[in-house]
């Protein structure tokens, strides 16, 4: 039996009600995609300009915002089209109780599919929202906003969809149990993607400061130590960040909140308990402020650590890391370089002396020594120009001691000096004046009186 179905006050039987819905749908439907389309059709329409203004831009980024939420705004028509229609068919041909849980099927499928859409919708948003802030961030002269508008747009394409599923979960017909499951399964997600969004702020942040300060340059002073300090501090904010969300994520749960509750009334004597527990934890994480603050070490200093020549490759907030100059790694613990002494070569500067020892015969000329000495480091490439020193700093019973200086931009190449103006002086000694090396063999008096 047929009955008149009342839409906007007209009496209609339901087939054609039926009709008339999914015709209004449809209708829609085109209009919106006539609409949008005239509009993007207009503005690409308009003559393309030298230097276009900031007007004329968001106007091309409206219309492409426009066509890209057509789908799913046409997606949510024919969803309350198709649902209002179905559920009249439903109630006209089906029996009380077959049209019952057919309109409950119909209105979990509904409400699942109102989410999607929404969800298909913002995340478009988000997608167009994010490419915007990128042109503009391409259009201007500065760095932050590259940095900083690039998060932005990253946030909003990971977090619209997120508020789009929270806006529609009314839609869902949960029940009470089912609803607190989704709300904690949402702030869960929530979290996580704030906890998310402030790494990547961390994480980019620390990138561009790093990017402004190059360590692989000659004076590279200042920026070790801003490496230093980013490095440190970059690690202290993810593990403040890791902790603030495990904790905001254990607190959604009233259970884990009781918890809570209950450690925090027995917080003196458990903070008693874990203080001489971590004891050592603690003094080496306060070495580890201390070094980020105080900077006896920067990464990439050149120190001596435990007889080893090495540089400084990572800092830690409970260890070192030193790179051998044989490319083995030094681990050292952070409190090492607060309670032990140890050479730092490159604290003040990078700038170091070599020093070359020489024994030789008591006939050798120095003067031309000298010479030799100047000519070998104006012609090598380690040398800075600073220092050249050749001095006789100790007389022995057969030979003479002699120390050449010269200093270089660091301690790499002052070892290259080194070994350059040793073997070079050798050389000079050996083809010009022979009789002045050191005495290999024994004279007869000599080895009679040994004997």
């Amino acid at each position: 039996m047929q009955s008149n179905t009342s839409i906007l006050q007209l009496q209609m039987s339901p087939l054609a009600a039926v009709a008339a819905v999914l015709a209004a749908a449809a209708l829609a439907h085109v209009l919106l995609r006539w609409w949008l389309r005239r509009k993007a059709a207009q503005t690409e329409a308009e003559p393309a300009a030298p230097l276009e203004t900031d007007a004329a831009r968001i106007r091309r980024w409206i219309s492409r915002g426009l066509r890209d939420i057509v789908p799913p705004l046409a997606l949510l028509l024919w969803i309350h089209g198709l649902y209002y229609a179905l559920g009249l068919l439903a109630g006209e041909w089906l029996s009380a109780v077959a049209a019952g849980r057919v309109r409950a099927v119909l209105e979990w499928t509904y409400g699942l599919a109102v989410v999607a859409s929404l969800v298909w919708l913002l995340a478009r948003v988000g997608r167009l929202l994010e490419a915007f802030l990128v042109s503009v961030a391409a259009r201007t002269e500065g760095e932050w906003d590259d940095v900083l508008l690039g998060v932005a747009g990253r946030t909003a394409r990971r977090l619209l969809p997120i508020v789009a599923f929270l806006l529609a979960t009314p839609v869902l017909a949960l029940t009470p149990a089912q609803a607190q499951v989704v709300r904690n399964a949402t702030s869960l997600v929530l979290i996580g993607m704030v906890a998310f969004v402030l790494y990547q702020l961390v994480d980019v942040v620390a990138a561009f400061v790093l990017r402004q300060h190059r360590v692989d340059v000659t004076d590279n002073l200042r920026a070790r130590a801003i490496h230093t300090q980013v490095l440190v501090l970059k690690k202290v904010a993810i593990a403040v960040n890791a902790v603030f969300t495990v904790a905001s994520m254990l607190m959604v749960f009233d259970s884990v909140r009781q918890f809570g509750a209950s450690i925090l009334a027995s917080a003196g004597v458990a903070g008693i308990i874990v203080g001489f527990a971590a004891q050592r934890s603690i003094a080496t994480l306060l070495a580890g402020f201390q070094i980020a603050l105080t900077q006896p070490i920067r990464v990439d200093d050149v120190v001596i650590v435990e007889g080893e020549w090495g540089r400084i490759e990572d800092i830690t907030l409970t260890y070192v890391v030193v790179r051998i100059w044989d490319l083995r790694r030094l681990v050292v613990p952070i409190t090492y370089f607060i309670e032990q002494p140890f050479q730092n070569w490159t604290r003040r500067s990078a700038e170091i002396l070599g020093t070359v020892f020489l024994h030789v015969d008591y006939t050798v000329p120095l003067d031309a020594l000298r010479a030799e000495l100047t000519r070998i480091l104006e012609a090598s490439p380690y040398w800075d120009g600073k220092v050249n020193v050749l001095q006789v700093t100790d007389a022995k019973e057969r030979t003479l001691e002699i120390r050449a200086l010269a200093s270089a931009r660091d301690a790499s190449e002052a070892w290259n000096l080194r070994c350059e103006v040793r073997e070079k002086l050798v050389q000079f000694l050996q083809r010009n004046f022979p009789e002045s090396l050191p005495r290999l063999r024994a004279t007869v008096e000599e080895v009679a009186a040994a004997r």
